[in-house]
């Protein structure tokens, strides 16, 4: 196949991938939107009759819902904006905002399961009555409409981690509306156990908060640029000194853009007599096939070039050759920007 050939199908292959990128990125925003009306709409229902019913574990999940009805509204706002193309002052683009709503999701989480564990401490003392059969009616009904919100967010993009916190968001309303029916049971058969309702509110809130700390940590993580998980520097640093015409490598740095897009910056010492382009090859494929990092930016630098944090083994009484690095060069293969 000619060069020119060679390109054109390249061209069109990753033509095709952004457009299918851009397809799935529109059915999940699709998805978004319409799991938040459904939430948003049951909330308030849940909410009145949670009240009615005289039921904390009911309230706390409305309460839950409402936290859930943001954190989609956020997803849905993130996904708009990570559609969005790069400009001068986000050279990134807008992807990192679902890192940012995500945190805030997880955050809101947190409060309100220190909410629930303070009323439920409360309801304990002072027991209230409760209502069992609109409170189970309610959450029978709050278990179907959190199942049906769940099945359709678990078609979106999995691998974004605000849809994710969305998700888990959902998945502790499923958890709550188990705990709420629960307790309803409980009291339907022994209406003295009122307590039954505060307890198994803070059973959901335990495991609502597990989830949430998840999301936090991750979040923070890719927002402190830290190691990405699953990447490990030393040894990719090891694989590419290995590389015919690496002389060493030094200054590797990796970070995320957001989960599952991995950045990595490097500064690679050729060996002398080898050719730069060649060796900048070698390193590029390395990199996207076995460590699958397909945003990179590589500064090539000759045999004796001389660094500050990084000098040629030579006596004190020696003068450094000097020899200018070679190049900066960026790689960027896949959908990298």
């Amino acid at each position: 196949m000619s060069p020119d050939r060679h390109d054109h199908h390249d061209h069109d292959h990753h033509g095709h991938d952004h457009a299918h990128h851009d397809h799935a990125a529109g059915a999940s925003q699709t998805r978004v939107f319409l799991t938040f009306w459904l939430i948003a709409a049951f909330m308030a229902v849940e909410a009145v009759g949670g009240w009615w019913a005289g039921s904390l574990t009911l309230v706390a999940d409305a309460g839950h819902m409402l936290t859930d009805a943001a954190a989609l509204g956020l997803a849905w706002f993130a996904a708009r904006a990570m559609r969005r193309p790069s400009d001068a002052e986000r050279s990134y683009g807008h992807d990192r905002f679902s890192v940012l709503a995500a945190l805030v999701n997880g955050l809101g989480l947190i409060a309100i399961v220190v909410w629930i564990a303070g009323e439920a401490v409360h309801r304990l003392i002072a027991p209230e009555e409760v209502k069992a059969i609109p409170m189970l009616v309610i959450a029978i009904a709050g278990f179907a409409v959190n199942c049906g919100a769940f099945f359709m967010l678990h078609g979106a993009d999995r691998d974004n981690l605000n849809i994710q916190a969305a998700l888990l968001h959902v998945l502790g309303d499923i958890v709550a509306s188990l705990a709420a029916i629960t307790a309803a049971i409980i009291i339907l058969l022994r209406p003295g156990w009122s307590a039954a309702d505060p307890i198994l509110s803070v059973v959901a809130a335990i495991l609502i908060l597990r989830n949430a700390v998840g999301v936090v940590r991750r979040s923070w993580h890719v927002l402190m640029e830290a190691t990405p998980e699953g990447v490990d520097v030393t040894e990719i640093e090891q694989a590419l000194e290995t590389l015919d015409g690496v002389a060493d490598i030094h200054h590797l740095h990796a970070w995320s853009l957001t989960p599952g897009k991995p950045l990595i910056t490097l500064h690679a010492r050729i060996a002398q007599g080898s050719d730069p382009d060649a060796v900048l090859g070698r390193i590029k494929r390395t990199l996207n096939d076995r460590f699958r990092i397909d945003h990179s930016t590589i500064q090539m630098e000759s045999a004796c070039a001389d660094d500050e944090d990084h000098h040629d083994r030579s006596g004190p009484g020696d003068r450094p050759t000097e020899s200018p690095t070679i190049s900066m060069k960026t790689i960027r293969v896949g959908r990298g920007r």
